[in-house]
């Protein structure tokens, strides 16, 4: 009952609102289902404080993935104030091509993504830059964020560094490095046909730059200091420092270099000319982290560019994840999710079919948890003990969790993936999800090869996930 009545007053309310039901509709529905759900809970003789219990808990693993957006916003703010988007966009003009756009942004971000192992990281640093030249170039939106979350979560998922890479392993029970060389198997090929499809979503045309490069040249420094708070947060994506402090070093970087490139700029955001000059420095990349930037070169293109950012700007999405979750954390606790991937399971009498159960299990879990890491851990506790009972290695199942759970959950506008995908690219989910090809093909091919037999790798006793994790 909450599950239906959540479907009905989602799809009223992009009815009714469209791409701006993100704005304050999917939260008011998923506020209105989790009350069903907890009346519902009561006449099953679930006690409230449960049910509060269990929507704070899930809030509370949200918290981790809420910080990092508000850091984003930060970034977005100082990176535009200190020319590091300026820079990026500019070099992206000069290097990409219409013609092979989509394409490179594919190759691009999922290189980057391999080396990082995050998603999230690839898209709040050059994804904005390559939807900035996107911009530009007067290329779809829409198809940018796609090609820039389809290269990113196929280097998230391939990453030894990558959070969901090893939760899928340890969920499973699974070596770390024999995952990620079973998940190749499928990855490959889907970005193969991921990057076939882009080349034919090139813009060829008569594209000229040279007017718009031209004016950033006049008014800011496209040379290589702006692109130092880039370089930082991926150093320390690398060195594996963690997420929120890595964006939010990242932030106070782009407020440094701003300083040190145009002080005028930064003590304008103060609004406050009384003040002297080392405090209005400082209150204007205060305002800025906190409320965005406001760009005031009297050329309007890019002016409509920079102006943005600010953890003010995510309040939204963090309303929206905030929502998600309680209601996830009460479905799960009173047996919503349970019932609905037992019943998933029981029609899993082959191993084609097992695997496919655990996807639509997978995706069932982010439409309702909202969560990718709960659409992991769930269904891969729940399926552990069928794989096991087929004799299937536990990379198997590993693999089609990454295969499943961690591709499609930028692809559910209320899931904290979707949402921080679409606050950061500002595209709205249902807007890019027909383009987020790697995403939408992955969970296919990797349900394919399970049916064809391909890589169904079979092993007639399990060793315990603390024997198989090193």
């Amino acid at each position: 009952m909450p599950v239906v009545v959540l479907v009905l007053l989602l799809m009223a309310a992009y009815s009714l609102y469209g791409d701006d039901a993100a704005e304050g509709a999917n939260q008011l529905a998923l506020t209105f289902a989790a009350v069903v759900a907890v009346a519902i809970g009561r006449r099953h003789g679930h006690s409230y404080d449960s049910m509060r219990e269990a929507a704070v808990e899930s809030v509370n693993t949200g918290l981790g993935a809420i910080f990092i957006l508000l850091a984003v916003g930060a970034l977005i703010g100082t990176w535009a104030m200190s020319g590091t988007l300026v820079a990026m966009v500019y070099w992206g003009l000069k290097i990409l091509s219409p013609d092979f756009f989509y394409f490179s942004v594919v190759l691009i971000c999922a290189i980057v993504a391999l080396c990082v192992g995050s998603s999230w990281t690839v898209a709040g640093t050059i994804g904005i830059g390559l939807m900035g030249v996107s911009q530009q170039m007067e290329l779809n939106p829409a198809i940018t964020a796609g090609a820039i979350i389809s290269g990113a979560y196929f280097g998230d998922k391939s990453s030894p560094l990558s959070d969901a890479t090893n939760l899928a392993t340890a969920a499973a029970g699974a070596q770390l490095y024999r995952h990620i060389t079973e998940t190749l198997w499928t990855s490959v090929p889907t970005l193969g046909i991921c990057l076939v499809v882009f080349l034919f979503f090139g813009a060829p045309g008569d594209f000229d730059p040279t007017t718009f490069t031209g004016a950033l040249e006049q008014s800011f420094d496209v040379g290589l200091l702006p692109f130092l708070p880039l370089v930082f947060v991926l150093v320390l994506a690398v060195v594996r420092f963690p997420p929120f402090l890595t964006i939010f070093a990242g932030a106070l970087a782009g407020g440094v270099i701003a300083v040190f490139l145009y002080p005028s700029n930064v003590a304008l955001m103060a609004q406050d000319p009384e003040l002297p000059a080392g405090w209005a420095l400082l209150k204007g990349v205060w305002t800025v982290m906190a409320q965005g930037y406001v760009s005031e070169t009297g050329v309007a293109v890019i002016d409509s560019f920079l102006t943005r950012g600010g953890m003010e700007s995510m309040l939204v999405t963090v309303w929206l994840i905030l929502t998600a979750l309680a209601f996830g954390g009460i479905v799960d606790r009173i047996g919503v999710l349970d019932r609905l991937l037992g019943g998933i399971l029981k029609a899993a009498h082959t191993s084609g079919r097992l695997v496919g159960a655990l996807v639509a299990a997978a995706i069932g879990t982010n439409l309702l948890a909202s969560d990718q890491y709960i659409a992991i851990v769930l269904p891969g506790k729940i399926f552990q003990k069928a794989f096991r009972k087929m004799g299937l290695q536990p990379e198997v199942l590993s693999r089609a969790l990454g295969d499943s759970a961690t591709v499609t959950s930028a692809l559910v506008p209320w899931n904290s993936c979707g949402a921080y995908m679409a606050a950061t690219l500002g595209v709205a989910t249902v807007s890019y999800l027909p383009f987020a090809v790697f995403n939408l093909l992955n969970p296919v091919v990797t349900v394919a090869f399970a049916f064809l037999g391909i890589r169904m790798l079979k092993s007639e006793t399990w060793k315990s996930t603390g024997d198989r994790s090193a």
